[in-house]
């Protein structure tokens, strides 16, 4: 006898009431389809991010005319080109140079200090430990700013310490100051690694050590020092990768010197040239893409065998800090001179140039004051236009890449769709991708795309490169916060009925409202310093801080870059200081 099959459940054709929405009937008509829609809608929009400017860069440097040019034809002149240019090789040595530098630099400041602050007894160590976090909220391009008006060659202590000694030991406006100034803007990073790190790890192995005899000097030269290897190659590598790709220091300080590295070599290839060579400078966005990009899975390769190095056990053990007697004093003395003529007299003294007409030691800069600075800011529009401009930019880009990143963590890290870990790399991937690369490939996507143009020049275009470069921190905030959420809060929401959907925005959503604020925060921070990408894609009417500083930089108005930084840090301080309350108020409730 032939068994008949059930009819199919006929297609929802009303709206369900309230008190269906929870039934098993109403998951499988109405939570499957919308689950799976938003699932593949959530992976195709990462995909076209992350590969929008990258596309548009490969397929230029095999290209013989410009994308927007009729015709053209397949060919690999621009990179027999690039790499047979005179003077290419010089600077890609000195861009290297450049980097290893830097890194050298930053680790050797920022490694130990990290051991004196979390290792041993140390005065104030804990206000010392909170200022070296400050730099983190300046942009390099500021910092680079104040280190000019101090320790430039017309500087307020370049002035002094010339006047007194009849020379001046320090030069910026060469590789090695270039590097100094760079490493100083990357200590922080480097410091908090090392100083989590080792807030985070068991201290057996240290007892175990002083148990034997081992004084303070030898457990911290034997045990400490080696167990740092993974956070130190994380920041190293890290910072490596930010050096090459970095603008600011390049851009300010290199090109008064004719120094050339490779983010200035684009920057001069794309903006300042009167007829770019786009295939030329296709090739070389993809020479630097790649180059980023095999740092990243060469420290993903290293880091796959930090397991050796673990320290955080289940058991774990603190001990007292280690006093190693008057070596402290050198440690304070050290970690001072840092914190005082490293970042704050640098920012001390952009500010103080912000409200005078010149700084210098031969007068007293109180008998100077003024505020023409801030009024060429606010009297010309296109000024004042930027500084709203990138507070727009960054707080609308900071709530939708934290909405958006948000929605790809949940589906990468909790759902069943079927390329989740494809969309978690995917998502990270733009780690590797420099601002630069980001809005030179916009610039030619938005060309190459029918209607683009009306959207290049926009503060829409800012918030798309704005925030590619930015959806990795968004991942990097909440991801972590959701692996912590029990999965027995889905499964419940699941068995009385709840789609993926409901669940997700009814119970996941308001606990992780905590890393929702933070990552606001911290992609706030990103964004108001961001303006790499700008330079290629700012119009007349949507210019940014940045790539106004660097206007008014060109044309010798020192004092209203100093009053536009000011502005920035201002603002920046009062939404990190609201940012930090909020999340406090959040922590308690």
């Amino acid at each position: 006898m032939a068994i008949q099959t059930p009819p199919a459940p006929p297609a929802p054709s009303r709206i369900p009431r309230a008190g269906e929405l929870g039934t098993p009937q109403y998951r499988r008509l109405f939570g499957a389809g919308r689950e799976v829609t938003i699932h593949w809608l959530t992976f195709l929009v990462t995909a076209v991010l992350v590969l929008a400017p990258v596309v548009p860069i490969l397929y230029q440097s095999v290209r013989n005319q410009p994308l927007y040019a009729a015709g053209g034809a397949f060919t690999l002149s621009n990179y027999t080109h690039l790499f047979t240019s005179a003077g290419f090789g010089s600077i890609v040595l000195d861009t290297l140079l450049f980097a290893v530098l830097t890194t050298v630099f930053a680790l050797a400041i920022a490694v130990p200090m990290a051991i004196l602050l979390e290792r041993t007894r140390f005065p104030a160590a804990r206000l010392f430990g909170q200022v070296l976090r400050w730099p983190i909220y300046i942009s390099p391009l500021v910092l680079a700013f104040g280190w000019i008006v101090v320790y430039g060659p017309a500087g307020f202590l370049t002035g002094a310490v010339r006047e007194g000694f009849g020379w001046v030991p320090w030069n910026l406006y060469s590789l090695p100051g270039m590097a100094f100034v760079e490493a100083v803007a990357q200590v922080p990073i480097a410091y908090l690694f090392c100083a989590n790190a080792l807030a985070a790890s068991d201290t057996s192995l240290e007892n175990a050590a002083r148990s034997v005899g081992a004084g303070p000097l030898r457990v911290l030269r034997s045990v400490v020092v080696p167990m740092l290897r993974p956070p130190m190659l994380y920041a190293g590598l890290l910072i490596f990768g930010t050096a090459i790709e970095t603008l600011s220091i390049p851009l300010i300080l290199g090109e008064p010197a004719g120094i050339t590295l490779f983010s200035n070599f684009l920057y001069e290839q794309g903006i300042d040239s009167i007829n770019p060579d786009y295939g030329l400078l296709g090739a070389a966005s993809t020479f630097m893409l790649l180059t980023t990009i095999a740092l990243v899975v060469f420290q993903t390769r290293l880091l796959g065998h930090a397991q050796r190095f673990v320290s955080v056990r289940g058991k774990a053990t603190r001990s007292d800090l280690l006093d190693i007697g008057a070596w402290k004093w050198l440690g304070f003395a050290f970690v001072g001179l840092y914190v005082v003529f490293g970042a704050l007299l640098p920012m001390l003294a952009l500010i103080l140039r912000a409200f005078t007409s010149l700084l210098t030691p031969l007068v007293n800069p109180f008998d100077l004051l003024t505020l023409d600075n801030f009024r060429l800011i606010f009297d010309y529009a296109p000024y004042t236009e930027s500084i709203v401009n990138s507070i727009t930019v960054a707080f609308v880009g900071a709530v939708a890449v934290t909405l958006f990143g948000t929605v790809v963590v949940l589906v990468a890290r909790r759902s069943d769709f079927r390329f989740a870990r494809l969309l978690e790399t995917t998502a990270q991937s733009p780690h590797a991708v420099p601002g630069l690369i980001v809005g030179i490939g916009l610039f030619w996507a938005f060309t190459w795309t029918p209607g683009g143009d009306a959207v290049r020049g926009t503060l829409f275009a800012l918030i798309i490169a704005f925030g590619i470069r930015a959806l990795p921190s968004a991942y990097g905030a909440i991801s972590p916060a959701t692996m912590q959420l029990g999965a027995e809060l889905d499964n419940a929401a699941r068995v009385a009925g709840a789609d993926w959907w409901r669940t997700v925005s009814r119970i996941m959503l308001r606990l992780l409202v905590p890393a929702m604020l933070a990552s606001f925060l911290l992609i706030w921070t990103q964004m108001i310093r961001e303006y790499a990408p700008a330079m290629f894609l700012a119009g007349a009417e949507s210019q940014v801080i940045g790539t106004t500083a660097i206007d008014l930089w060109t044309q010798g108005e020192t004092g209203s870059v100093a009053a536009l930084a000011t502005l920035q840090i201002a603002v920046t301080a009062v939404v990190a200081g609201l940012a930090g309350l909020l999340l406090k108020g959040k922590k308690h409730a």
